[in-house]
């Protein structure tokens, strides 16, 4: 499996923005260079281990908030984030977001039954 730096670096970039942290604040903590920290968040570069630990130490978030895009069991992380899309929703959006969840989940489950026969 590869991993999907790009989706990586936007979560660490949306969890600095809710820190109220720039570019270059997150990147002093973590002893990187600012254009190291921006490769990072654009995914143009690859990020360690190590790394990824500092930055979500620097962030206050878990590992698991910035990688749940590359992992197979993130449930209770992407409930999260569609709590939160939901957060900012009038009761019309909630309402075509729930039809629109139903729909989707109902045209999953067919699709499924066809494959496994």
């Amino acid at each position: 499996m590869e991993l999907d730096y790009k989706a990586i670096g936007k979560r660490i970039k949306i969890a600095r923005i809710h820190a109220d942290m720039t570019q270059e604040a997150l990147s002093g903590k973590i002893d990187l260079s600012p254009s190291h920290m921006s490769n990072i968040e654009t995914g143009t570069t690859k990020v360690s281990l190590t790394t990824i630990v500092n930055i979500a130490n620097a962030l206050s978030v878990t590992v698991d908030d910035l990688l749940c895009d590359n992992l197979i069991r993130a449930r209770i992380q992407m409930e999260r984030d569609i709590q939160a899309v939901l957060n900012d929703c009038d009761d019309y959006e909630i309402r075509v977001a729930k039809n629109t969840v139903e729909a989707v989940i109902d045209a999953l489950r067919k699709n499924k039954e066809l494959q496994n026969g």
